[in-house]
């Protein structure tokens, strides 16, 4: 039955059909070629749906909506500018830096390619940087919004592996602090090398310190949200609510530019993010279903044992795998469908089961800007006018960074640390 699933699957995602109808085919089918009624798949996917930790997503996104929809990009954009702007290729940096502030406010790579995409890109254009490589570096650096809490993958993993939330947000902060790093040094060196220009704010600090008491709060919301877990305060669901409230507070009490108007579009958006995500949570889950019913985790974590011999091997194999899949599924499905899988494998070899969920955010994330179905590969080369192509040759210093990082998490466990 599995097999059936598996094949089908495949074919209707060759297809074009979206993932999650894909997966829910898939199910259908081979339960029905197998004898059995499809009202079991109802029920399925109705289970998943019923897990308080799992509002946690909403809210998040919510907050991150909220915060985003009036200044605070603004001023986010001018700290960057302020901080590396100077440099050669100055808004290629701030690029960057930006997608790890709104990383702490969104949690969401998509979000952050859109939103830095559409206020930085245009910009660069005009300021004489190569549309390709405008689109590469937001593309890529976007993906740091994955690592830096609070990170919808993360949460979503935890869920599906039984991992602590509050572990995985704190062990995620070092791999996003290296990744972005790496992508920096990335930006320096063709800066530097075509000569980029420079991007400083203008009237440096003296004209930004009139809006630093401004802008530090909502920049410091990744702070509110671990200090919170992290000492026991609220549980992650409760502190999502909490992330709402206190966006609430900036916006309409700090900035006053909340309206109605915003909080509707907030609103709306967030049912439309959520909507996606839950879709894929509850189609993965018949799939997850059907796979245990079976035992193929547990057979393949043993077959995996069998074929190779060392654990140093068994996670390049992982890694292999997740790479060819990340190109294929966006990376909440990826997610869901081989975290259940992965875990099994992972404690076979004694792998923490905290930085197995790093190293499948930080491997799956790379998709996220690869071909064929990279999500912010796509956005990030549709606002800038440019063929994927020419963003794909952009890109690879950003591969080799990333791929680099990667390999660190995967066989230094103390980078993971929480």
């Amino acid at each position: 039955m599995s097999a059936t699933m598996i094949w089908i699957f495949m074919l209707l995602l060759l297809g074009a059909v979206p993932v999650a109808f894909a997966i829910l085919g898939g199910v259908a089918a081979a339960l029905w070629l197998d004898g059995r009624s499809l009202a079991v798949l109802a029920q399925r996917l109705y289970s998943p749906t019923q897990s308080f930790p799992m509002l946690a997503i909403p809210f998040f996104i919510l907050a991150g909506n909220l915060m985003m929809s009036g200044k605070f990009g603004v001023y986010l954009v001018n700290t960057a500018r302020l901080l590396v702007g100077r440099f050669k290729g100055g808004m290629g940096q701030v690029s960057v830096l930006g997608s790890v502030m709104f990383g702490g406010v969104s949690g969401s790579a998509v979000a952050d390619a859109s939103a830095l995409g559409n206020a930085l890109i245009p910009v660069q254009k005009e300021s004489g940087y190569p549309a390709a490589f405008a689109a590469a570096v937001n593309a890529s650096s976007s993906t740091v919004s994955v690592l830096i809490p609070p990170s919808i993958p993360l949460i979503l993993y935890g869920l599906i592996s039984n991992v602590s939330i509050v572990n995985l947000f704190i062990a995620g902060i070092l791999p996003g602090v290296l990744l972005a790093v790496g992508m920096m040094i990335a930006v320096a060196l063709v800066g530097y090398r075509n000569n980029l220009p420079r991007a400083p704010l203008e009237g440096g600090f003296a004209a930004f310190k009139g809006q630093l008491f401004i802008a530090l709060p909502a920049m410091l919301m990744p702070v509110f949200v671990i200090g919170t877990l992290r000492f026991g305060v609220a549980t992650p669901t409760e502190v999502s609510v909490m992330a709402v409230a206190y966006a609430l507070a900036i916006s309409g009490l700090l900035y006053r530019d909340l309206t109605w108007r915003g909080i509707w579009e907030a609103s709306v958006a967030t049912v439309m993010m959520t909507g996606a995500v839950m879709i894929i949570i509850m189609a993965s889950s018949t799939m997850q279903w059907v796979l245990t019913l079976e035992r193929v985790p547990q057979m393949l974590a043993a077959w995996v044992s069998l074929t190779f011999t060392e654990p140093w091997m068994v996670i390049m194999a992982l890694n292999v795998v997740m790479l060819l899949v990340g190109t294929v599924l966006d990376l909440p499905a990826a997610v869901l469908l081989l975290g259940p899988i992965f875990v099994g494998i992972g404690q076979a070899i004694g792998m923490d089961p905290v930085q197995l969920g790093l190293m499948m955010v930080v491997n799956l994330s790379i998709g996220l800007y690869t071909p064929p179905v990279g999500t912010t590969l796509f956005i990030s080369s549709a606002i800038a006018r440019v063929g994927i192509g020419a963003t794909v040759r952009a890109l690879l210093p950003f591969y080799m960074v990333a791929l680099a990082v990667l390999l660190l998490i995967s066989y230094v466990p103390a980078l993971t640390w929480y």
